[in-house]
Formats: C-alpha cells, structure tokens, sequence
C-alpha cells in the first residue's frame, strides 16, 4: 500500500500500490470470487433447470393451456362470436358450414380426434361425436350442413355442445382446475359444482389427507417412544437400536410390501394365527391387505425410520 496514504477520517483515499482505490480493489476481488464460485455451480444449476425447473414450468402452462379449439377451428370460433349462448336456439348455417370447412383440414391431420379428446372432460361424448363426424364429413355434400352434421350425430344439435366449444375457445382456460376440484362453468359463465353422481376429486383429496393424517399420527405414536428410549440409553445400546430402526432401509421396497402381503391377506400368517388361537373362526377371516387397514399398516412401516 501507498506510504503517502492516511486514515479516511482525514479525508485522503486509500489505495493500493499501483495507485488503485482501496475500495475499488477490493470490490474486484470480491467480485472475481463470487464469479469463481458461480462457475463452480453453474453445471449442477443448469442441470436443476432443465432437469427440474423447466418441466414444472412446462407443466404449468399446460394447465390453463388450451389453443387446440382455435387452432383446429378457426373459422367455427370466429362464427361463434356472433351467436348468443344463452338465447336457446342452435347456431346458425354460417357456423356449421364453418365447422365443415375446418373440420376436411382437421380429419386430413387427424387433429379432431385430440380436439375430441380435450372437449370430453368438459362433457362426456365429445370424443366419440368428433370421431364419428370425421369419418362422415367427406361423405358430406354442399349446403344444409346443419342438418347433415345432426344426422352424422346427434351431439351436433344439442346447444350444449356448441355453448362448450364457445366457452372453450380461448387460448387459456381454467378448466381444468375446475375439473381438479368437481366443479365447471354453466352456460351464463358462473361455476358450479358438478353433480353429486359426477364428483370424485374433491371424495379423493379428502380420503387422501385423512390418510396422510392417520399415517402421520401412527408414525409419531411408534416412533417418539423409541427415540426417547434411545435418546437415554447408553450409547451402546443406542447403537444397536438405530441399527434396528435402519434395517428397513437395507431391504428393498418391493420386498418389504410383498412381506406384508404375505402377513395380511386372508390366507396370510396373521390370519392364520388367529383362526389357529381360535379368536376369529375360518369363515370369518379378517380383510387387512388392499384396503385402507393395510395402507395405513405398510405406510407406517415404510415411513416410520423417517419420523
């Protein structure tokens, strides 16, 4: 460092031999080491990125994701605007008409059974309408296409099915969310629970966290006991105890749920030995396997060394 330098409180700059400001090297420095330690992770981040991040984001999009209607219909989404969802009455020629010209392309790519595809978790029998039509729409002649693509199938004159492609034009949607949690959009636009016979998600999430819960709380019960045991025992002694709580880690999980098949069926070792000790009578073996008891039985083992 400069002889010629003093204290900063003296108002005079301090600098390196080559005349460089103290601070200013050191930034340098500062910086190079945060770039080296940069370039040391840089493999392992874009790994993460591609491997993990991307396909998340991709997935992501996917969900609201929903530029197949228009692409595939350009023209039916464009006659569409003009036709009012709500007045009751089908859609005009000019719109089946439309439907026709986009739907020759369509058949030719074989896209309008993917359009099929996505249009049936809205209402079931989409799928099977645009397959059926693709194979009659060559067949089709010139003029009253309303009621040629009524004849090939009887979808095509329901004001429903015409309200959903509407609905459904857009290239985003939040229709499968919706669908994820039972519930869809009506004809004015409000959503709506789906009906009782028709939900299943929301029966499933709740089975599911119900599960998780009674899993998690067997776990503490069996394992806080055994921790507090080890936590006071001779170090010996522990020892031996963790190799025993880590055993399930050394067997492969195949065998370790194919061992608890083994105890738990109806022909299994425990029912066995009930029907042995005369508790339970042959006929009236227990059902353990398959079912939420034998679940929640091989989860807890499985997940117990993690608690």
């Amino acid at each position: 460092m400069s002889n010629s330098t003093a204290n900063s409180a003296n108002g005079v700059i301090l600098t390196t031999q080559d005349g460089v400001p103290l601070k200013t090297s050191i930034a340098r420095a500062l910086r190079r080491e945060k770039l080296r330690a940069l370039m040391l992770i840089a493999p392992l981040l874009l790994f993460i990125l591609l491997t993990f991040a991307m396909p998340i984001v991709d997935m992501l999009f996917r969900s609201v994701e929903n530029a197949i209607v228009s692409e595939t219909l350009p023209r039916t989404v464009k006659a569409l605007k003009g036709w009012d969802e709500l007045s009751g009455e089908l859609p005009g020629e000019p719109v089946f008409a439309a439907l026709h010209e986009d739907l020759v392309p369509a058949v030719e790519a074989k896209s309008h059974t993917r359009l099929g595809s996505r249009l049936n978790y809205e209402k079931s029998g989409m799928s099977s309408m645009f397959r059926s039509s693709g194979r009659k729409v060559s067949q089709m002649t010139d003029g009253d296409y309303k009621a040629q693509f009524i004849e090939a199938n009887n979808g095509w004159g329901e004001i429903e099915t015409w309200q959903i492609i509407k609905r459904f034009s857009g290239n985003l949607t939040d229709g499968y969310f919706l669908n994820a949690v039972d519930a869809h959009h009506v004809a004015d636009g409000s959503i709506e629970m789906k009906p009782e016979s028709d939900r299943l998600y929301l029966f499933l999430f709740w089975r599911t966290f119900y599960l998780s819960m009674a899993i998690t709380v067997s776990c503490i019960l069996l394992g806080y006991p055994v921790a507090f045991i080890m936590a006071n025992l001779p170090l010996r002694t522990s020892n031996l105890l963790m190799i025993l709580v880590l055993l399930p880690f050394w067997t492969s999980l195949l065998v370790r749920t194919s061992a608890w098949k083994v105890l738990l069926q109806q022909q299994g070792v425990i029912n066995d030995i009930l029907v042995w000790a005369h508790i339970i009578s042959d006929d009236n073996r227990l059902v353990m396997i398959n079912n939420q008891t034998g679940t929640i039985i091989a989860m807890t083992h499985i997940l117990l060394p993690f608690m």
